[in-house]
């Protein structure tokens, strides 16, 4: 169960980290929940959303999402396969299946990523930057989401990455089968998000102060036509600027053309998902950076699982043909694991 509580600040407290004044007032186990906790929208200070590091000032009213769990289990090593696609000294590039949490959470207390990078690499061995229930972790994929993904070994790893991250120097791009007809070749969706309030599960785009800026673009590489039982099919490339929870899946939703065999944003019957009706068509396809040690210019790619492929094998017959950009990269899919994908930074 959650609930919201509010706490008001005194002169006592006053010019104190958000962060760190939550988790004095034992609001949440540790400075680094704290963190997590505004990180996902889940504190407000006066009504608004602040950073990690806002100041906090005598009279600040504080509300936040209270979660009474029961206490989590240590974090251990579990054996679970890995597919490495890249790494060093100093971080992976890997391959996440479907169905594969990224770290604990409620419901989710362990066979996550973290237990198997643990197991692999022990915790000495992974940065910590994000908690010590977070080893490794630089960024995120849902669990219903496959693709590829960066870890970091060291916490000055960690670091450097996520500043990339935040400086959109790292170029992320996701291959979505959305419902119906996409008209327009190309598109962007500037719209920021926020967790929904009837549905804390769930997150909209809003014009609340408490939404946080999400930019989304997208390219149509393939159409396919309407059937008796569904307004037919259309494949995107989407590429992340911001990287918000379920940030594709809410902009597609957005616009009107969810992704195929979503759990939480999709719609109609499950015999227009494809098969997919536990997990989303949207894997994470292209990853390219340079890395933060040697410079280099480092670029991957990663082709549809076997689920996805036969998903979109299945419209096949109902292609209306691949667009400029479609013909590019299934060129580059059809190699994806002895070539680098060609993108630009």
């Amino acid at each position: 169960m959650a609930r919201s509580v509010s706490i008001s600040v005194d002169n006592s407290n006053a010019s104190k980290r958000l962060d760190s004044f939550l988790a004095e007032q034992g609001a949440y186990i540790s400075r680094n929940a704290a963190v997590h906790a505004i990180e996902d929208g889940l504190v407000f200070v006066n009504g608004q959303v602040q950073n990690k590091k806002y100041l906090v000032n005598p009279g600040d009213t504080i509300v936040y999402e209270e979660i009474e769990d029961s206490p989590r289990a240590p974090l251990v090593g579990e054996n679970i396969p890995l597919d490495i696609r890249y790494e060093d000294d100093y971080l992976l590039v890997l391959s996440k299946q479907t169905m594969l949490c990224v770290h604990p959470s409620p419901g989710h207390e362990g066979s996550t990523l973290c237990n198997a990078l643990i197991y692999h690499y022990g915790r000495e061995g992974l940065a910590h930057i994000q908690g010590d229930d977070r080893p490794g972790i630089v960024h995120r994929l849902d669990m219903e989401t496959s693709g590829l993904l960066m870890c970091a070994k060291t916490d000055e790893a960690g670091h450097l990455l996520q500043d990339m991250i935040r400086l959109r120097d790292v170029d992320r791009r996701y291959l979505a089968l959305v419902h119906g007809n996409v008209a327009h070749d190309t598109g962007l969706i500037d719209q920021p998000i926020t967790r929904g309030w009837e549905d804390r599960l769930r997150m909209v785009v809003s014009d609340r102060g408490n939404a946080r800026e999400a930019i989304t673009t997208f390219t149509v590489l393939e159409r396919f036509e309407a059937g008796q039982k569904d307004q037919g099919y259309t494949l995107l490339e989407c590429k992340l600027f911001t990287g918000r929870t379920h940030q594709i899946r809410v902009h597609m939703e957005y616009i009107g053309h969810c992704c195929v065999g979503d759990p939480l944003y999709s719609w109609g019957p499950d015999s227009i998902q494809l098969g997919l009706s536990k997990r989303q068509f949207l894997h994470s396809y292209a990853l390219a950076f340079e890395h933060p040690y040697t410079h280099e210019q480092m670029s991957f790619v990663d082709g549809l699982p076997p689920d996805l492929r036969q998903a979109y094998e299945s419209l096949e017959s109902r292609s209306m043909g691949k667009t400029d950009a479609g013909k590019r990269i299934f060129e580059s899919l059809q190699s994806a694991q002895t070539q680098p994908l060609d993108i630009q930074l």
